[in-house]
């Protein structure tokens, strides 16, 4: 399970973040997770819960945001959602290259103090 090393690394980047700002306790992570990630935000749920153990991080709540996979079209010049693992552009059904956000693993915020 990928997930808890994920996890362990966003862990490091939220507590070095919160030192800097001195704080004693984090209250919430927010963080973005893309549909093509590779990362099944449930099992990052459960990653969180035991990398967070006995870190000014335990008990806190994790916001996972499940990010669409958008593609665009360079046929149409324009953005689409994918219905299936093939990029088919709906309108002009040329399949797309360009895959615009759905991968993106990412810590959006912080609630400390």
């Amino acid at each position: 399970m990928h997930e808890v090393s994920v996890m362990s690394s966003t862990l490091k980047i939220a507590l070095d973040c919160a030192s800097r700002q001195g704080a004693q306790k984090i209250h919430r992570l927010k963080m973005r997770v893309g549909e093509q990630s590779g990362v099944v935000p449930e099992a990052l749920e459960f990653a969180f819960d035991v990398v967070t153990q006995g870190t000014i991080a335990e008990g806190a709540n994790l916001e996972v945001e499940k990010i669409p996979v958008i593609c665009y079209c360079v046929n149409c010049k324009q953005e689409f959602q994918p219905d299936t693992l093939f990029y088919e552009c709906p309108e002009c059904h040329e399949l797309s290259t360009e895959v615009r956000c759905g991968r993106e693993i990412e810590l959006t915020s912080l609630e400390v103090s």
